[in-house]
């Protein structure tokens, strides 16, 4: 049976129920052979409903990265206004150690130049 009127002409053919039911078994098995994914299709409707889900879900997923994202910028903001403040000490402490050996190298300058000019 390739086609409609070949299911149609078996089935008005058929002596009995009982024939009849075999034609239309043997119509479902032969449907399945050919179409073994069928079992699989979904309706427009099924489709619509797994599409509205992910849709939420998606939603949700990108609202707790919105909040991540926040609390990620507040870590990082607090992170670096720490490191602000250790470099700026260390900043200070060099200039502070800087400034302790540079005076008194200045001092020993001007007294090598005064003694210089003393000798001459």
């Amino acid at each position: 049976m390739g086609s409609v009127v070949e299911l149609y002409e078996a089935l008005a053919s058929a002596p009995d129920d009982r024939a009849r039911a075999r034609v239309i078994a043997s119509a479902f098995e032969r449907l399945e052979e050919r179409y073994p994914h069928l079992p699989d299709l979904v309706t427009n409707q099924q489709l619509r409903e797994t599409e509205l889900r992910l849709q939420r879900e998606i939603e949700h997923v990108r609202a707790d990265l919105v909040v991540r994202i926040e609390q990620l910028r507040g870590e990082v903001k607090t992170e670096i206004e720490q490191l602000r403040g250790e470099v700026k000490t260390a900043i200070e402490r060099s200039r502070n150690t800087l400034l302790m050996w540079l005076i008194p190298l200045m001092f020993a300058q001007v007294g090598a130049l005064t003694a210089l000019v003393k000798l001459l």
